[in-house]
């Protein structure tokens, strides 16, 4: 049973902090149990409505409690830990006693003290450490399973505190399976729901309907409908079925194209070769390499697989870093990346993957690269854009690499080989 329902009239208190609760949201906040499942569309107030457990889980009376609020990335969990600050600093002002970027400490109803911390579930360490009262998880069906598994729901263990996931679908993964948990009567610690975007009453049916219009059915059916659709959120298809290939050693006379995606900071760098039979051939995978290393690396491989030309994210360090490789003697495309740029690199290596244009390295030798292609996947903004993009917290260098590579080769089969006279 969440502790946040007891001790502590939760409906008085969200009408004291202005907040009015549609029926969708007022179902989840009477609810005891244990582990909660909120499956939904986008704009049906999932953040808002977690927001609102976590100031009433904090000031439940206690000697101290801890919370966390972990997404995908710090720029997600920010999302409604500032709708926590946000409450806490208009209406209970004179209970914080500490606030920082992410962490807001509350003298509860008990006068006691109670944290609230905002968490990256990108930085694994981060999140281990204290026993948790309760957890807010947003975004979690972009979370890999062991981020729950492993991490997370331990924290839980030592004071049987309570989790509340809150996410809109992603195929039909490991919060699927915790979503249908909470379908079943007999499971009394997994209660779930699974609502779409027009039944929030707050918003404009006929504004989501102009959406439907023109989104891709798929899309609109996951973000707007809330429905678990296996595989309708990713970008590349028929990737398992097209990875059945191996690396190769260069083959005299054979045309090579190279892409190449510059890492910053965390991120890597990465180099695809695919051969002119659309066979990726050679990847190199590193980071934390400086610039005159990385040059001279990829300059070697680019000379070894016959010289071959190399496509090269110019935007930011990558204009140096072009320069350089030609300065280098290295054959170098540029690729200045913008929005759209992105989106028809992507597009185009879709388009070969779906045509089966493309040979990929199978799962065990490239496992890196098979897993951003498979996890690659189309989103809606708040703004109602519709991007394509790794999920929140991982890598897309392989990707990015592979698709500048496939660029150069091109969707269109290659002219025969021209046998020659010996």
């Amino acid at each position: 049973m969440p502790k946040a329902v007891l001790g502590i009239d939760k409906e008085k208190l969200f009408a004291d902090l202005g907040y009015r609760p549609h029926p969708g949201q007022l179902e989840i906040h009477r609810s005891r149990a244990p582990r909660r499942v909120l499956a939904c569309g986008v704009r049906w107030g999932k953040s808002l409505s977690a927001a609102m457990e976590g100031i009433a889980a904090a000031l439940l009376p206690c000697q101290r409690s801890f919370g966390w609020v972990v997404a995908p990335t710090y720029e997600l969990a920010d999302k409604i830990f500032r709708e926590i600050v946000l409450f806490v600093t208009m209406h209970l002002r004179t209970r914080i006693v500490k606030l920082t970027e992410r962490e807001i400490v509350l003298v509860n109803l008990g006068g006691g003290r109670s944290s609230i911390r905002a968490k990256s579930a990108d930085n694994t360490d981060s999140l281990l450490g204290e026993g948790l009262d309760w957890l807010i998880v947003d975004e979690a069906a972009r979370l890999k399973p062991e981020i729950w598994q492993s991490h997370l729901s331990q924290r839980l263990i030592d004071k049987r505190g309570w989790a509340l996931l809150i996410s809109t679908p992603r195929g039909k993964g490991w919060f699927f399976d915790l979503y249908r948990r909470g379908q079943d009567p007999e499971d009394q610690d997994h209660q779930s729901w699974n609502l779409p975007s027009w039944s929030n009453p707050f918003l404009d049916r006929e504004v989501i309907e102009k959406e439907r219009e023109r989104l891709p059915e798929r899309i609109f059916r996951q973000e707007f409908g809330g429905e678990f659709i296996e595989g309708e959120g990713s970008v590349f298809r028929y990737v398992r079925e097209r990875a059945t290939g191996n690396f190769q050693e260069p083959e005299k006379g054979l045309t090579y194209i190279a892409g190449l995606d510059l890492g910053r900071i965390a991120d890597y760098t990465v180099l695809v070769i695919v051969s002119r039979r659309r066979e990726v051939v050679f990847v190199d995978r590193f980071h934390k390499v400086d610039w005159a290393q990385q040059i001279a690396r990829v300059g070697a491989v680019c000379e070894r697989y016959n010289r071959c030309r190399v496509w090269c994210d110019v935007t930011g360090v990558g204009d140096p870093v072009y320069e350089a490789l030609l300065l280098a003697g290295v054959s170098a495309k540029a690729y200045p990346f913008t929005q759209r740029s992105k989106a028809a690199l992507v597009d185009n290596l879709a388009l070969m993957l779906e045509h089966k244009k493309l040979t990929l390295p199978r799962p065990e030798v490239w496992p890196e690269g098979i897993e951003e292609l498979e996890n690659y996947e189309y989103s809606v903004t708040d703004g109602g854009t519709v991007r394509s993009s790794a999920p929140g917290g991982q890598h897309d260098d392989c990707v990015m690499a592979l698709a500048l590579a496939a660029r150069g080769v091109g969707f269109k089969d290659p002219a025969p080989l021209i046998a020659k006279w010996v």
